[in-house]
C-alpha cells in the first residue's frame, strides 16, 4: 500500500489544475506503482480521461467512496 508520500490531496488545488498535476504523478510512476488520490467528490470524470488515454495501462481502486471524501489508488499496470 502506498505511503503517505504517495498520496496527492487535490482538495486544495485549484481546479483547472488538478488534472494536470494528477497525470504528471501518473507519468512519474514506474510500472507497478501506483498513489492514492483524495477528492471531496466522486472523480469518475477522472477515471473515464484515464481510460481514453491510458487503456489498459491503469488500475483504479475505490478505497473510500463518500460522502464527503473519496480516496483512490492509481495505478501503472
Amino acid at each position: 500500500m502506498p505511503d503517505a508520500l504517495d498520496q496527492i490531496d487535490v482538495r486544495h488545488i485549484v481546479p483547472r489544475e488538478r488534472h494536470a498535476r494528477i497525470f504528471a504523478m501518473f507519468d512519474a510512476l514506474a510500472p507497478g506503482g501506483s498513489f492514492v488520490l483524495v477528492n471531496d467528490h466522486d472523480p469518475k470524470p477522472l477515471f473515464y480521461q484515464f481510460q481514453v488515454l491510458h487503456g489498459e495501462t491503469f488500475g483504479w481502486e475505490y478505497l473510500e467512496q463518500g460522502p464527503t471524501l473519496w480516496r483512490v489508488r492509481i495505478a501503472r499496470t
